[in-house]
């Protein structure tokens, strides 16, 4: 049987989704609590394997069983095993032909800036803090130029895996509240680090450092050591993941986001 799950989750005190040899990572304690439940060993893929530090409100992922449970035991027997940063959100059965990742349209990511004087106390590793004064007309400015398909090659990690550099983001929004400045960025998928480092470029240019159209110049240029600094993951959280309606997967409501991503 094939199972389909949701899950959220607080990544400070995790290596990331992968599972690692010597660190901790999301992947790891949700394998292990749902092999508890299904009293065999259970292998889990993700839709979208996160970073060190960085959080998720809807990570999507899926795993083959033939141990017979409700889908609510999933539920409430994996989250007794979960440590309290961890939550599973809800379970159902998957199609045969489904595949967290490979069966994915589209991911959509949240980077929230802390943009005052004071350091956050309550959002402590939850936001990303900048001291130092941001203009979001600039930073929404130079972004419109990355809206599209486009070679990401200069915004990707360097040791990024992927065969192809190319993505296509459908949406790059940049928005202040008070103190907050957001950045919603939504693709058909993402490169290793490709978020952070749109956001640390953004970041640049909004502080006046860098001129609106450098944006464009660091798209251009194809060349990863052109691209400037990569932002903290701290502010970073994996929105949501989106399927073809055949496979019927839920997606975050809005009520679910609390104030900090408002």
């Amino acid at each position: 049987m094939k199972i389909v799950l949701g899950l959220e989750y607080s990544g400070t005190q995790y290596s990331g989704w992968q599972r690692q040899k010597h660190a901790r990572s999301i992947q790891q304690y949700v394998e292990d609590a749902l092999s508890r439940v299904a009293d065999q060993t259970v292998k889990v893929q993700c839709a979208g394997r996160t970073d060190t530090g960085v959080h998720a409100l809807h990570q999507v992922a899926h795993f083959e069983t033939d141990a017979v449970r409700e889908m609510r035991s999933w539920v409430l027997g994996g989250n007794v095993n979960l440590p309290q940063d961890i939550s599973i959100l809800w379970v159902r059965p998957a199609a045969d032909d489904f595949h967290a990742r490979y069966s994915a349209t589209g991911r959509s990511y949240r980077y929230i800036i802390l943009n005052r004087s004071a350091r956050p106390g309550i959002y402590n590793h939850r936001v990303t803090w900048e001291c130092r004064s941001l203009d979001e007309h600039k930073m929404q400015q130079s972004a419109d130029c990355l809206v599209g398909e486009h070679d990401f090659t200069s915004y990707r990690a360097v040791d990024c895996q992927s065969n192809s550099p190319v993505r296509r983001v459908r949406r790059l929004d940049v928005n202040r509240t008070g103190d907050t400045v957001i950045i919603n960025i939504e693709a058909n998928a993402f490169l290793h680090h490709m978020v952070r480092n749109i956001a640390g470029v953004l970041m640049e240019i909004g502080m006046g450092k860098a001129p609106v159209e450098w944006s464009q110049q660091v798209l251009d240029a194809r060349d990863r050591t052109l691209g400037g600094v990569t932002a903290a993951p701290d502010g970073l959280y994996l929105m949501n993941v989106t399927y073809p309606e055949k496979f019927n997967i839920p997606v975050l409501a809005e009520f679910n986001l609390l104030a900090v991503t408002q």
